[in-house]
């Protein structure tokens, strides 16, 4: 059971104080997904919604920092490859580099939100139970609007991206596709 009226709460998402945020979808994290072609569906489609309604989308990469200045419990070689070429940035859209799991640590996202008056941040992307679940609560510490699309989230670890899926929904939306664009488009 969620603290929150959701119907209340879901009042608040408009296309005009949206950010759509596609976390890590690059290419050894997308082959790596339970639900890659699902996943990849339902992702293009908000992309393309957000296009259309003109809400703003943040892509982030995976970029490890140099090895030596990495903790040495995380130094290993990983590469996550490019974002995949199904739902690649195009001109307008913003790509961060980032190095840890939240998009608020070590970048200028929570600058750029306050910039351009955005306080919903509807998450998308790969790991559920990882990136999107920390920027997630991150996001709603700072006193922002996080709503996660359930059906554009995915990860390695099924049985972990449910209970990811499961504890947010008690803090947070979670929301359906069309849940979201009914609200962009109203």
């Amino acid at each position: 059971m969620a603290w929150f009226n959701k119907d209340e709460v879901k009042k608040f998402i408009r296309k005009d104080n949206s950010v759509l945020v596609v976390w890590d979808v690059q290419e050894a994290l997308v082959n790596s997904i339970f639900n890659k072609e699902e996943f990849l569906q339902k992702l293009k489609e908000l992309i393309s919604v957000a296009r259309q309604y003109n809400v703003p989308i943040v892509y982030t990469k995976i970029t490890p920092l140099p090895e030596r200045f990495q903790p040495p419990y995380m130094r290993r070689s990983f590469n996550p490859g490019d974002i995949v070429k199904e739902v690649y940035p195009l001109e307008g859209d913003v790509v961060l580099n980032k190095n840890t799991t939240s998009i608020f640590v070590g970048t200028n996202f929570e600058l750029m939100l306050r910039n351009a008056g955005i306080q919903t941040i509807v998450f998308t992307g790969i790991a559920t139970d990882i990136g999107v679940e920390t920027s997630a609560r991150h996001a709603q510490a700072l006193g922002y609007l996080p709503v996660i699309a359930r059906e554009a989230v995915s990860s390695s670890d099924k049985d972990a991206h449910e209970r990811s899926l499961i504890n947010m929904s008690k803090l947070m939306l979670v929301l359906d596709n069309k849940e979201i664009i009914e609200r962009w488009s109203s």
